[in-house]
């Protein structure tokens, strides 16, 4: 069964590598801050599985190498919740920088919002969604020369909430609560969920 992929996430897509699966990646170019502002009052979960939904809706009829696409199209975006305040990616520097000053020491929300679209056949079918949550620590002995270390490498300015688990900034976490796949963006165990309800088998993706 093929997977294609609407992200162009490194994480997610070593997330499904390391679980045996290749996908076929599909960039999608969704305009996240005009689709948000048109949906009005959002939820961090609302949000999150809006995008994703737009995102896999957005490649859902794009032909590969000329063929329709055959198998399901996952959409998926994150966001990073602290005090009730949404966080999406930092981009600047500065802004970065301020996140990791207000959140050090503290535990906030990641959110993954997933979207997966049967595309059996080569015909477009229905679409489900599911967000996965977990609760993240982070150093309280967090010093501002590593803040500014990790800001400098630039890693932090394209993610949500301006940190990662699974490479530079897993330092700096100190513990996470519930699938910690959510946090790197991509939830195996609620993609697995997510197949399961289309009557299809997690093993039937395997191809690596």
């Amino acid at each position: 069964m093929r997977l294609y992929l609407a992200s162009t996430s490194p994480a997610r897509l070593a997330t499904l590598r390391a679980a045996g699966i290749e996908p076929v990646v599909l960039p999608s170019a969704v305009d996240e801050e005009a689709a948000v502002a048109a949906a009005g009052p959002l939820t961090a979960e609302e949000m999150v599985l809006l995008l994703a939904r737009l995102k896999a809706s957005a490649v859902a009829d794009r032909p590969v190498d000329g063929s329709p696409l055959d198998g399901f199209v996952l959409g998926g975006d994150s966001a990073f919740e602290l005090d009730g305040v949404v966080y999406g990616k930092p981009h600047l520097a500065s802004v970065a920088r301020e996140r990791w000053l207000h959140q050090r020491g503290r535990t906030g929300l990641l959110h993954s919002g997933h979207w997966l679209i049967d595309h059996r056949g080569g015909l477009l079918g229905e679409g489900r969604g599911a967000v996965s949550t977990a609760r993240v620590t982070f150093a309280a002995d967090l010093t501002e020369a590593e803040i500014d270390a990790y800001i400098a490498t630039g890693e932090p300015l394209e993610v949500a909430g301006a940190f990662t688990i699974d490479s530079l900034g897993a330092p700096f976490v100190t513990s996470v609560e519930g699938d910690p796949h959510a946090v790197v963006g991509l939830s195996l165990a609620t993609l697995r969920t997510l197949l399961l309800g289309f009557g299809v088998a997690w093993p039937t993706l395997w191809n690596r």
